[in-house]
């Protein structure tokens, strides 16, 4: 077994695990009357630093290459803010200032 196949089985069963903690923590969380409690649980934060915050960085440079490659005609048009904003600084955002483990 190659070491690439072996990293990706590592990743995909950490992956699994974290999901499957997460549902387990919010199912336990519920019980204890955490029903007003806005704290994130340790479940969706792991969650959150292995899958979405990797995806969401991926989405922010995809995004800044499509907006560098639409700049010229952005700017024959005179709307560069609102690209610039739904395609680089939406998902800077998302991935850099929102708290671990809040996704709203």
């Amino acid at each position: 077994m190659s070491a690439r196949f072996h990293g990706f089985g590592l990743a995909a069963a950490a992956t699994l695990l974290a999901v499957s903690a997460g549902a387990n923590a919010q199912s336990d969380e519920m019980t204890y009357g955490a029903e007003n409690d806005n704290t994130p649980s340790s479940g969706s934060m792991l969650v959150d630093l292995m899958l979405l915050r990797p995806l969401s960085l991926a989405g922010t440079v995809l995004g800044t290459g499509i907006f560098i490659a639409g700049l010229p005609f952005e700017a024959l048009s005179g709307d560069v803010s609102g690209p610039a904003r739904r395609l680089v600084t939406d998902p800077a955002k998302f991935t850099f200032t929102r708290p671990l483990g809040e996704t709203r």
